[in-house]
């Protein structure tokens, strides 16, 4: 008997902690909630800007890449100024990534340093990459943080359910709703802008990659 109130004993203390603990992440968990909504909204706000900056002209690209293939295939001796010029020109007409891309590999353009040019793409890669970061992370964590949300208070409101608190009961399930809506508010939105850069990005790789595929002609 003695072994049995023990256990007993034991087993309220740990669901008793379980529940304090529990309890005590409701208002972090709401907090972050809070700044997951703010921080995708000012992500859409960058992707808002970043739409109306992205400008991307394929049928001059697929030009400039003939021409530039023909330049390198040529014994031309002014080759590589002819080239950077073409570069040069896609400024305005071509995205942002392609554009810088086009400036950074300019001394390995003069150097005919092809590894540096293609190390260089590797980095661009990475940078699209940690663009998408936070909407991916947001993407993941939000329907966490919801759930975490809407579980936590549910044991207060059984308790009051139990006790007779209709108050307390109505109170924890309005914050269970709530921040399992805002949780896939910030999932979703972070979701829909990584699915549309992923596929912006996708296409400055591609493009990127038919600059590297110009210059290694011969």
């Amino acid at each position: 008997m003695a072994e049995i109130s023990l256990l007993s004993d034991f087993g309220s203390t740990v669901s008793y902690i379980t529940y304090i603990f529990s309890n005590s992440l409701l208002y972090p968990v709401m907090i972050l909630l809070i700044l997951l909504v703010v921080v995708t909204l000012i992500l859409v706000g960058e992707f808002i800007t970043e739409y109306t900056r992205r400008n991307r002209d394929q049928m001059q690209f697929e030009k400039d890449m003939q021409r530039i293939s023909m330049i390198m295939k040529s014994s031309s001796a002014n080759k590589t100024e002819e080239v950077i010029s073409i570069l040069r020109n896609l400024e305005g007409k071509q995205t942002q990534m392609v554009v810088s891309f086009s400036k950074e590999i300019k001394t390995a353009i003069e150097e005919n340093n092809i590894n540096r040019i293609e190390k260089i793409a590797d980095t661009y890669e990475i940078k699209m990459l940690k663009r998408t970061e936070k909407t991916r992370i947001i993407t993941t964590i939000g329907p966490m943080l919801g759930l975490m949300g809407t579980l936590i208070p549910l044991g207060p409101a059984l308790i009051g359910l139990t006790s007779g608190n209709i108050e307390a009961l109505a109170t924890n399930l309005v914050i269970a709703f709530a921040t399992t809506v805002v949780g896939l508010f910030s999932a979703g939105i972070s979701f829909c802008l990584t699915t549309v850069r992923n596929r912006w990005y996708w296409q400055d790789m591609m493009d990127i990659n038919d600059i590297i595929d110009a210059l290694e002609a011969e």
